[in-house]
């Protein structure tokens, strides 16, 4: 297998993901837009996983110089076209709703920090999620939400936002949670967010101190097993 990522900003990176790849063997490539990485124009991998950060999808070049979100969702396109394996974190759900026709909205209320989610009838019946419980505390860090389509599932939601796992097709996934944090990578982010002048407090804006001192690694493993069942269905068809 050869996992290709989309990295917006270097304090959102793979993490979780990373280990996920290494443990199993298989090849990982990235494009590092912040660092003026070109998109991929040969579609050579198998799974795309689009990552996070502050952008939107109405974000314009003028705005973030490296962001070219007609470029990102062209590819997401063409990796549908190809019946490739996509998974979106964050912004990357919302770009892969857009890809699709599903316009990103905003969510009820900012999350940031480690809250729980309710998976729904239609997760708990998928085997891509059979070792979900009813309800597991995830990650968060975001102010939007990805857009639905008549025929996508929602397959997670928290009390401040009622889409956090959508399932857009048989391999196509779009999480607005992050079950890839680590204590190393969300440390990045918190700094990242004091950098950017973002307020915490909020009713779903967890302290800071207590985001990193958060243990990662059950979350990390649904991410994990997740991710074998999607490659196990890829392999598949």
């Amino acid at each position: 297998m050869h996992i290709h990522f989309i990295i917006h900003e270097s304090y959102e990176g793979p993490a979780a993901f990373s280990q996920w790849v290494t443990d199993n063997g298989f090849k990982q490539t990235s494009t590092h837009l912040y660092l003026g990485e070109s998109l991929p124009a040969v579609i050579d991998f198998d799974l795309l996983v689009i990552l996070g950060g502050p952008q939107s999808p109405l974000t314009r070049r003028d705005e973030c110089a490296y962001f070219d979100v007609e470029q990102e969702i062209s590819l997401i396109n063409r990796c549908i076209a190809k019946g490739k394996a996509l998974v979106g974190v964050c912004l990357g759900a919302q770009l892969i709703g857009e890809a699709l026709g599903a316009k990103f909205e905003h969510s009820p209320q900012r999350e940031i920090g480690y809250f729980p989610i309710t998976m729904t009838d239609a997760a708990l019946a998928s085997p891509l999620f059979e070792y979900f419980q009813l309800t597991e505390v995830v990650g968060h860090w975001h102010n939007d939400m990805p857009g639905l389509l008549p025929t996508s599932k929602v397959l997670a939601y928290s009390q401040a936002c009622p889409r956090q796992i959508v399932e857009y097709g048989d391999l196509i996934y779009g999480f607005q949670c992050h079950l890839e944090f680590t204590q190393t990578s969300i440390s990045a982010l918190i700094a990242s967010a004091f950098e950017q002048g973002a307020m915490f407090g909020e009713q779903w804006v967890q302290h800071p101190a207590d985001m990193a001192a958060t243990d990662t690694r059950a979350m990390n493993r649904l991410l994990f097993q997740f991710l074998d069942k999607l490659v196990l269905k890829y392999k598949a068809h």
